[in-house]
């Protein structure tokens, strides 16, 4: 089960983030660009939800297109979900009682790549080795 800190240390590990406020509720930036934030369930979702509403702290992250959000919620719907005010928009909910810690590195990390400028993300891959990696064979 992930927390805020967890999401707090994780964000805040990444180059030119700045963690804030977004509509009152936490938030981190890259530069300028949200990519991870606080996300409740409003009024409207939870009416549409109804007794499906899932309960618990949320987190809201960008992915790198609407398939990658459709994969996700079709790959874990215990911890990733979206709602209405979401559609058409490359977003996705996750349960923070329900993924695990490294699971989330893995979305904030993907949502700060999404989000940063390419020269930042090249810098960033090059200090982690992620250049390095081999490209897939065909």
């Amino acid at each position: 089960m992930a927390t805020w800190n967890d999401v707090r240390r994780i964000a805040n590990s990444l180059p030119e983030v700045t963690e804030g406020e977004h509509w009152g509720l936490m938030a981190w930036r890259v530069r300028k660009s949200l990519f991870v934030w606080e996300r409740p369930l409003r009024r409207a979702d939870l009416e549409m939800l109804g007794d499906a509403a899932p309960q618990g702290p949320i987190l809201g992250a960008r992915v790198a297109e609407l398939g990658v959000k459709q994969a996700l919620v079709a790959s874990d719907p215990e911890v990733y979900f979206t709602i209405p005010h979401f559609d058409g928009y490359p977003a996705i909910l996750a349960l923070l009682d329900k993924i695990d810690r490294t699971e989330l590195e893995e979305l904030i990390i993907e949502a700060w790549l999404c989000r940063a400028p390419k020269r930042l993300v090249k810098q960033w891959e090059a200090s982690n080795g992620a250049a390095d990696e081999p490209e897939p064979a065909s």
